[in-house]
């Protein structure tokens, strides 16, 4: 754990957006930029943006340069974290084997940590939010993708190589839409990923362009918007039941664009959750929003850098 309250410089590279602050060790965000991705345009171009984006943040922050001793970044998986490398991500199409660590490390001079974007976001809840002091926990974030991570026994659970807790690819239905993220059928991410519902919304002839547009019109009556709204919160209900019976956590902690649709989200999922899962395991389980909002990659990000070690002994190449 970190000693002194130095401040870290975070940034979260999603498929839409990316973003960056400056974050302390008790979890206060001094500064928050946001910019889209335009993934598209391939590492070479949004990498650094990126870079100036964080320094804007800590530009904003009002701290000096100085006072950033390291970098944290969080980015969907799979990744090395070791190596300090993305390998595939699927909601970065051609983004391969990219150095980003090194990269980094160039761009600010400081020692640089790289994580899966959901196992930091679980870092984050479990450090400063939802999460504090509980032992057992999962944090799913729906976005573009859906991405998880699993908090066992007070410590977080990364898989033998790093990537574990793909909680988004857990099968709802085995035969049911292809995955963009992985290629396979019925991920829970063909279902509940803002991607996802667009689409899903388009294929039903429905006038919405995104997620959100999905979710207003629902709230508002519209019958379209409605039925597609039930069908992805019986999916989420699906996936999480099935984790909820396989960890027993005490808390699942919902981040995400897709969660800003608040209670006609959660209310739903909450209650099918305890209804369908194992006795004891609903009965234990608790269900709620991240209450860092669209922060929660960049506090993600930065928890893990506090989470690493010191920042004296982060080491150089993450």
């Amino acid at each position: 754990m970190i000693a002194a309250p130095s401040p870290v410089l975070a940034l979260d590279i999603g498929g839409t957006k990316l973003a960056a602050g400056v974050v302390d060790a008790d979890g206060v965000v001094h500064s928050f930029v946001v910019e889209p991705s335009r993934a598209y345009e391939g590492p070479d171009a949004a990498l650094p943006r990126l870079f100036d984006l964080g320094r804007r943040a800590v530009a904003e922050s009002s701290l000096d340069w100085p006072a950033i001793e390291a970098v944290g970044i969080g980015c969907g998986g799979p990744l090395d974290a070791e190596r300090g490398v993305l390998i595939a991500p699927p909601h970065l199409p051609g983004w391969r084997d990219v150095p980003v660590v090194e990269l980094a490390r160039n761009a600010f001079e400081r020692p640089v940590t790289l994580e899966n974007d959901a196992t930091a976001g679980a870092a984050g809840e479990h450090r400063w939010g939802a999460g504090a002091g509980v032992r057992h926990m999962v944090y799913l974030t729906l976005s573009t993708g859906v991405g998880g991570g699993v908090v066992i026994d007070g410590g977080l659970y990364r898989g033998s190589s790093g990537n574990g807790g793909e909680l988004g690819h857990v099968t709802v239905d085995w035969r049911g839409r292809e995955c963009r993220g992985c290629g396979r059928r019925g991920c829970l991410e063909a279902y509940v990923s803002g991607t996802s519902i667009a689409e899903r919304a388009t294929e039903a002839g429905l006038p919405f362009a995104t997620a959100e547009e999905v979710a207003n019109a629902a709230r508002a009556g519209d019958d379209g918007a409605a039925a597609l709204w039930a069908e992805t919160v019986e999916a989420l209900a699906c996936g999480l039941i099935s984790i909820v019976n396989l960890f027993e956590p005490e808390l699942v902690v919902l981040g995400g664009g897709v969660t800003r649709s608040g209670e006609l989200l959660i209310e739903p999922v909450r209650d099918a959750v305890r209804a369908g899962a194992m006795r004891a395991a609903g009965d234990a389980v608790e269900v709620v929003l991240s209450p860092f909002g669209d922060r929660v990659g960049v506090v993600g990000a930065a928890a893990i850098v506090y989470d690493r070690a010191g920042l004296e002994d982060v080491p150089a190449n993450g």
